[in-house]
């Protein structure tokens, strides 16, 4: 199938599992005071976008990334208010996603740097939607599994993720929201291959590169 658009918003959520809640520890303290209401979003850059086969530079200074294997929920039409039950009706297709972040500790300032550096948003072709809670996604680096996690064990599922999404912004057709990563996930080092694949999809391959940016 094919790319996404250029113009497409690609969002990703954070602390959508239960080892990400827990490793935060006290969320009633400062500065969390409390645990979140709703879904937390971040952008992922048009220019964080590569294909299949793409070498990734890092940032200067950086010499490892965090690779958050991961699925994009790709938006068929404008979607606002969605219910839980109809959510999934407004998804056109999934894309298997490598949601790169340099390594860091706070979910309070906005990681920015290292979240949204060029190139770290591998992704593959639009696929043909399917039943998500039966996809199972692994990460091979230098052709050893260096991680496995299912989407059944998010917190919140595709459609719930995309209802609370909706109740509070619209998301245009063509828009993907990645639906979230395990928490801790691989690093891979400068120089490393990495290969991400998922239950039905085409696996998605790329190298982080030993140059930096």
């Amino acid at each position: 199938m094919t790319q996404l658009s250029p113009t497409a918003a690609v969002y990703g959520v954070v602390l959508n599992d239960s080892a990400s809640l827990q490793a935060l520890g006290d969320l009633d303290a400062a500065p969390y005071k409390g645990t979140p209401r709703a879904p937390v979003l971040y952008i992922k850059p048009a220019g964080t976008r590569v294909a299949h086969g793409a070498g990734i530079r890092l940032p200067q200074g950086a010499t490892e990334a965090e690779v958050g294997a991961t699925v994009g929920l790709v938006l068929g039409r404008d979607a606002t208010r969605l219910s839980e039950a109809e959510a999934l009706a407004a998804v056109s297709g999934i894309v298997l996603a490598a949601d790169l972040s340099l390594p860091h500790s706070s979910y309070y300032r906005p990681a920015i740097r290292e979240k949204c550096f060029d190139g770290a948003l591998p992704l593959g072709e639009i696929q043909p939607l399917g039943d998500l809670s039966r996809v199972e996604l692994g990460v091979e680096i230098d052709g050893r599994l260096a991680d496995g996690w299912s989407l059944a064990s998010l917190l919140r599922d595709p459609a719930r993720l995309l209802a609370d999404v909706t109740s509070f912004m619209t998301l245009r057709a063509g828009d993907v929201l990645l639906v979230g990563v395990r928490y801790n996930a691989p690093h891979a080092a400068a120089g490393s291959r990495v290969r991400v694949a998922a239950t039905g999809l085409p696996a998605l391959e790329f190298e982080i590169a030993k140059e930096q940016a």
